[in-house]
């Protein structure tokens, strides 16, 4: 027999390391030992985990793929988080940037104005230095109305 013996009911990724799936758990087994465990729905603690084991050595990135089915793009893209900023890097809160705080008070209220005498967005947005799309997107959610008479940006010919 050749070591390592794997338990019954295992997938090999490759000749030494091993997943599971049992009971909405998911283990990973090097050898015979369990080494890291985590909920199916995880996928912080699998992207971290697999990109572990590729930048250890452990498997190559194409086992992972091979494996779990996902791309080499995505595995690719999560060494990275892993190299960069280590397990940590998949548990942080991402900053989130957003324009929406600029569409507050004066400038709401400016927006809505040049809304009302029919100018076009991409003309308000010039105009208040608050982006187009933020102010799409304060129309979709009801916080803008536009005019009932919008200009027209294209003259006829």
């Amino acid at each position: 027999m050749q070591l390592p013996i794997f338990p019954a009911g295992v997938t090999e990724i490759n000749s030494r390391v091993a997943v599971e799936a049992k009971d909405g758990q998911v283990c990973y087994v090097y050898g015979h030992l369990p080494v890291f465990q985590h909920e199916e729905t995880d996928l912080r603690s699998f992207r971290m985990f697999t990109s572990q084991m590729i930048v250890t050595g452990s498997v190559k990135p194409q086992e992972i793929v091979e494996t779990f089915g996902v791309s080499i793009v995505t595995v690719k893209r999560y060494m990275k988080v892993y190299r960069q900023h280590g397990a940590k890097g998949f548990y942080e809160s991402k900053p989130r940037h957003s324009s929406a705080s600029k569409l507050t008070g004066e400038v709401l209220k400016r927006v809505q104005e040049l809304l009302g005498e029919g100018r076009s967005v991409p003309e308000v947005a010039e105009e208040t230095k608050v982006m187009a799309n933020t102010i799409h997107k304060a129309i979709r959610a009801g916080r803008l109305g536009r005019s009932t008479f919008q200009k027209k940006t294209n003259p006829p010919l």
